[in-house]
């Protein structure tokens, strides 16, 4: 990886003195932390063909822009790697009421952003699925469309290891699924990745939402929907991994 580094513009003024894989990593990069000139810097190696980089690069600089996420100082699109701004933080599985709002907080300044309309990286949801789809599936799209999309950037996929706490920041990282979405949809991902009850639910709707109108039943949908995707990315992680 060093060697490889070397090569590019953005390390050819800069003296690498280490470059380790980092413990945890992902399914779509390799992770490593890298030093240079005594600076830290996250490198990511990207790994999957079915993801849009284009999309996941643009929507990570406009978050960078809001100071959402870390800055992304380079993209090779050739050697498919990324280089990031190494940025201090822990992961949360759990939240008390202040980190909720402080999180949704994060959340409403990434979707007061505008992106183009031919920018979703998830598609038609109906596609994600074999069709035909299960009932459950099946009343939760209908729900869905009965209701009108609140389309922003969303992140799509904030569970605790893309997101990074400290005492005076707060970020979201990994913009691989990034793009226009529903906003129910990220919603619909913090209240199941951090087991919100239903009480937890409704005061972060209203907390979100000012307190105006906003629809439970519309959360409730997009959670089974994140459910399905769910286990739909982890046993095609799986099969993947088995190969």
């Amino acid at each position: 990886m060093i060697k490889l580094l070397k090569k590019h513009p953005f390390f050819t003024d800069k003296t690498i003195e280490s470059c380790e894989r980092l413990a945890y990593q992902g399914y779509c990069n390799e992770n490593y932390l890298l030093f240079a000139d005594g600076v830290k810097y996250i490198v990511r190696k990207l790994l999957r063909e079915d993801i849009d980089r284009e999309l996941e690069y643009h929507s990570h600089c406009l978050a960078y822009q809001k100071e959402v996420t870390s800055k992304l100082y380079y993209y090779d699109k050739v050697a498919k790697y990324m280089v990031f701004e190494f940025i201090e933080g822990y992961h949360k599985v759990a939240l008390e009421q202040d980190e909720i709002k402080r999180l949704l907080s994060l959340l409403k300044t990434l979707h007061s952003i505008e992106i183009s309309p031919t920018q979703y990286p998830l598609k038609s949801l109906k596609s994600l699925f074999t069709t035909p789809h299960s009932p459950a599936i099946s009343e939760a799209l209908h729900t869905i469309e009965s209701y009108p999309p609140q389309y922003a950037l969303c992140h799509n996929d904030l569970n605790p290891q893309n997101i990074l706490w400290d005492n005076e920041t707060l970020k979201c990282i990994d913009f691989e699924y990034a793009g226009r979405m529903d906003v129910y949809f990220d919603l619909a991902c913090i209240s199941i990745e951090f087991k919100l009850s239903s009480k937890e639910d409704k005061e972060a709707l209203a907390y979100y939402f000012e307190d105006k109108s906003y629809f439970k039943e519309k959360l409730e949908a997009y959670k089974i929907i994140y459910r399905a995707l769910c286990e739909a990315w982890f046993l095609e992680s799986l099969g993947s991994m088995s190969i």
